[in-house]
């Protein structure tokens, strides 16, 4: 009985960590669905701003872009992309805008 209890809490942990790991896609994924960034941003391309896929592009082997990306998320910025307003999204915090900056980040090259 007890090794039966053992591998089940193993099995668990597993799973959990399985689920961890792809928790911060998912909650980027989410953060970006909630605050109405799919209204102006396509996955890959551009919609009304840069697709995400594009933004990582741009900036995937720039070291400062992270805290620059989530700052421009809070701020607003316009002239990085255009003549392209991106306002800024005053509803977001100071974690979720680095959690969404590190996922737009992650995402693969168009």
């Amino acid at each position: 009985m007890t090794t039966i209890r053992i591998l089940a809490a193993l099995i668990g942990g597993l799973v959990l960590a399985g689920r961890s790991a792809a928790a911060p896609a998912d909650q980027g994924l989410a953060l970006a669905r909630d605050n109405g960034c799919m209204a102006c941003h396509g996955m890959v391309h551009k919609q009304v701003g840069p697709g995400f896929a594009q933004v990582a592009a741009r900036y995937r082997d720039d070291p400062a872009a992270p805290a620059r990306l989530a700052g421009r998320i809070r701020s607003g910025s316009v002239g990085t992309w255009g003549r392209v307003i991106m306002p800024r999204q005053s509803r977001v915090d100071e974690a979720q805008s680095k959690l969404l900056a590190d996922w737009v980040l992650s995402q693969p090259a168009p």
